[in-house]
């Protein structure tokens, strides 16, 4: 199965397993290889909302849902963990502000060369990050704002090598 075709699966499945009215439509689900992001939206502030309350009125909403969820989100996560065999995450999106409730955070073991190391020292130096890992999780953030142009084509791209890939013979018999 493709990756396009088992994130349509699990997309498919939430849709048609979170009860109705939660959320303005469908949603979004965002998969890697550890975890499913469920990422559903709310309906926005009113457009008459001065800016000042704004911020404030997203905040509320995203708690308000949070809190009154939180028992079936659990249940439904419990089930879905077990269904996919990947770990679960929520959040909303709401007057363009997107708030996650949990996310996994998964260590990832690189190797870098001094002078990489002393990026991220400088970053902890100077206060931007507590750690290296918090200095090289700032690296990875600014990367992907700054790039999602081209990382979205590189996303692409691999849809279509997973699409060509599955559609081939099937070597491993």
């Amino acid at each position: 199965m493709s990756t396009d075709d088992a994130t349509a699966q699990v997309r498919g499945w939430f849709t048609g397993r979170l009860p109705e009215g939660w959320f303005t439509g469908a949603p979004e689900i965002v998969r890697d290889r550890e975890e499913i992001a469920v990422l559903g939206t709310l309906p926005d502030p009113p457009a008459d909302t001065p800016e000042t309350e704004r911020q404030a009125l997203v905040e509320g909403l995203a708690r308000r849902f949070r809190e009154e969820t939180r028992e079936r989100r659990i249940e439904i996560a419990r089930e879905a963990e077990h269904k996919f065999r990947q770990k679960v995450s929520w959040g909303v999106v709401c007057g363009g502000e997107t708030v996650m409730f949990t996310t996994l955070s998964v260590p990832v073991m690189t190797r870098l060369r001094q002078a990489e190391r002393q990026v991220l020292d400088t970053l902890v130096a100077a206060g931007v990050a507590r750690s290296r890992s918090d200095a090289l999780a700032w690296c990875v953030r600014l990367v992907g704002r700054n790039t999602d142009e081209w990382l979205a084509e590189l996303r692409d791209a691999l849809r279509h090598v997973d699409r060509v890939r599955s559609s081939g013979p099937d070597v491993h018999s």
